[in-house]
């Protein structure tokens, strides 16, 4: 009998904690930092997973400033932590990050960047070749962050 009632309560707190996940994921889904009249908001948030769109890191007249690769990587994270911050996430929840360079030949002073400010352990990453970038700059970076739920243990 006590064993019966103990798996009807672990599998009713199971099954608790998948609706309440599911019913998180609608509740939360929400644009972050939009701008009306912009064709994209600069984050979105679709359950415990945010979107952050391509980040150059601009200065505060949204124009790209340096031309150096090691400047604009250094910006562009800061950037998108503003934004990863900004919808209540951190920096060690992000799990993929696809990188916009437009000279391959700066991979590896923006890897000298990335290595240091990307929490370890890395996210996968994709590094891809453009023949250019909007502003004139030369590396634009966007990333996925994903909330741990609940844990469910049975």
């Amino acid at each position: 009998m006590k064993l019966t009632v103990l798996k009807a309560a672990k599998r009713t707190l199971f099954f608790a904690g998948l609706l309440a996940l599911g019913t998180s994921a609608f509740a939360q889904n929400k644009a972050i930092d939009f701008t009306p009249g912009m064709p994209f908001s600069n984050a979105y948030i679709a359950g415990n997973t945010l979107y952050v769109a391509g980040q150059q890191g601009p200065d505060d007249h949204g124009k790209v400033t340096g031309t150096d690769i090691t400047f604009q990587t250094t910006s562009a994270i800061a950037a998108i932590e503003k934004v990863v911050k900004q919808a209540g996430y951190k920096l060690t929840d992000i799990v993929s990050v696809t990188v916009y360079i437009t000279d391959l030949n700066d991979v590896p002073a923006m890897n000298a960047v990335y290595k240091k400010l990307m929490p370890d352990p890395k996210p996968a990453r994709a590094t891809v070749q453009v023949a250019g970038l909007i502003g004139g700059a030369k590396i634009e970076i966007s990333v996925v962050a994903v909330k741990a739920g609940p844990q469910i243990i049975h």
